[in-house]
């Protein structure tokens, strides 16, 4: 159908990186953006004034990645009350961390890791997928780390969710490739965000070849790139974006 209003879902979207791909997408495609948020409603009001400023449309939709009913409650209320819509990019950008050995690792900090960034993807991805297959194309971003490719020293549970994401990434993208939707990964090393601001920048950069953090606009413009048509021979790739920190 023709006049089908098409969306970018983008998890997480209220904030740092999310915000960024929000903002980028929103610059460079014609997909009115859907910014996810889970509890900070002023921040992801935030990201769609942005979103306009640069001459975008979007709308915010609160709900929590982590809990498998509120997703499709939330989803199906919005498709419901949005006809002849289609989401066609999805970004699973929403993650949490609790860092900390797992020598002391309670039980918590590792389930609702998991939970959230791991079982978050399966969420909305599992909910959002027979539409794209339906219309023969979508594109699914998944945002891992570099944590989850060569593990990081009290992260084991984030890492274990991200490096579950790289598999499955390589798995679905198998699957559903013939459909015209691809699925791919972006690993970020150490961005400039709120997840980051407590890190010893100084100290760290040193490990970095380029010497520097990255900024969340340079993972946004790779994030934009695999979203568009011009991606469309990419999937089931896990694209590491850290300054060649690793790689």
């Amino acid at each position: 159908m023709r006049d089908q209003k098409k969306y970018a879902l983008v998890t997480g979207g209220s904030r740092g990186i999310g915000r960024a791909i929000c903002i980028q997408l929103a610059k460079d495609s014609d997909y009115s953006i859907l910014i996810n948020y889970n509890s900070n409603k002023d921040a992801a009001n935030e990201t769609l004034n942005a979103v306009k400023e640069v001459g975008g449309s979007g709308e915010i939709i609160k709900f929590d990645v982590s809990d498998f009913n509120n997703v499709k409650q939330q989803l199906d209320h919005w498709s419901n009350t949005n006809e002849n819509t289609l989401i066609e990019v999805l970004v699973n950008n929403a993650g949490i961390t609790k860092d900390g050995l797992f020598l002391w690792m309670q039980p918590n900090d590792w389930n609702s890791v998991i939970q959230t960034n791991l079982n978050g993807f399966y969420n909305v991805t599992q909910h959002l997928i027979k539409a794209m297959l339906l219309n023969k194309y979508g594109r699914i971003i998944n945002m891992v780390s570099v944590s989850g490719l060569k593990g990081t020293a009290g992260q084991t549970n984030y890492a274990a969710a991200k490096g579950a994401i790289i598999a499955a990434t390589k798995s679905l993208a198998q699957e559903i490739a013939k459909k015209n939707v691809t699925v791919n990964a972006v690993a970020p090393g150490f961005i400039k965000t709120d997840m980051t601001k407590d890190l010893d920048e100084k100290e760290l950069k040193k490990l970095v070849p380029v010497n520097r953090f990255g900024n969340p606009e340079e993972v946004a413009h790779l994030v934009s790139f695999l979203a568009s048509k011009k991606s469309s021979y990419i999937t089931g790739e896990i694209i590491n974006i850290n300054g060649g920190i690793y790689s």
